[in-house]
Order: C-alpha cells, then structure tokens, then sequence
C-alpha cells in the first residue's frame, strides 16, 4: 500500500548514501524518546518483531515504546548500515541505558527493515541482547536527544 500522503524521504531504492541517512534519521528519532514521532515512520498497519514480542499497527508501537523507555531510563542509542538493497535495509545497532535500581546496560542488535514506496516502514525485525556493564563502562555520553555528529559510531567505539 503507498501512503503517499504520509511519504518519508529518503524513498526505496536506496542507494548506500540514502540508506545511510534513513538509518540516522531513524536513529534521531528513537533518541528522542518520543513514541508519537517514532510512529509517524512505520506504515499504520506496520508488523514488528522485537526480540520475542509481536507488535502490529502504530498504536500497538506507540504502547509498545511507551512501556520501553519508561524501563529503560538515560536511553541513547547508535545505529550503522549493514546492508541495503531495493526496498530494505539492515542496520546494527547499539544503545545504553539503566533500570529502577541502577544497574546499566549495553544492548546490542540487529534490524531488517522493509519500506513501503512512500518509505515508511512496513515491517521491523529486531534481534537484541542485553549485556549488564558497569556505570564507567558506558561509551554513549553525549546530552540525552540527537547523537551529536562528531561523537563516534559503533565502528569507531570498536562496538
């Protein structure tokens, strides 16, 4: 279905320079916590599985990230293309965050994305692992929001 009233540049296909910048546009708007603005990218009948949950359509996401970043407090995440061809694109991904009682976390995971011809997403696969660090193992410091273009990426962190 083409949401052309709804359209999300860059559009399929992507070329490395356009997948690149869906992947940080993306990337900008989860830090921003904002499950509302989050939405606004995936197609309204958009199906997700994330590590073991299933998650249909923009309200279930909205539910779904509200729940998220309620947990998961100091969120700051960092995401790198993988892969890209046609209509898809897979991204690597890092983020930093702590619980109720303190204890930080690094998770680390994998995405496959697949764009609709408006580019919203219509669907979202994410594989994701969680590595307990200590505070002073963290490597994501910048002010919580947008990743400041001169921090380093994963590849540059070595993540």
């Amino acid at each position: 279905m083409i949401h052309t009233d709804e359209a999300r540049p860059p559009l399929p296909p992507f070329t490395a320079a356009s997948a690149a910048q869906k992947a940080r546009l993306a990337e900008d708007a989860w830090n921003s916590r904002d499950p509302q603005r989050v939405a606004l990218a995936y197609t309204p009948d958009s199906a997700w599985r994330n590590r073991a949950e299933f998650v249909t359509g923009r309200p279930a996401i909205i539910a779904f990230l509200t729940q998220k970043w309620a947990r998961e407090a100091e969120y700051r995440l960092a995401k790198e293309v993988w892969a890209f061809e046609h209509n898809r694109i897979a991204v690597r991904f890092a983020y930093e965050w702590h619980d109720a009682s303190g204890q930080c976390f690094r998770s680390y995971g994998n995405e496959n994305w697949e764009f609709d011809p408006s580019g919203l997403m219509s669907r979202r696969i994410a594989s994701i692992n969680d590595l307990a660090i200590a505070s002073d193992q963290r490597m994501f410091h910048w002010p919580l929001g947008r990743r400041p273009d001169d921090h380093p990426g994963l590849s540059e962190l070595g993540l």
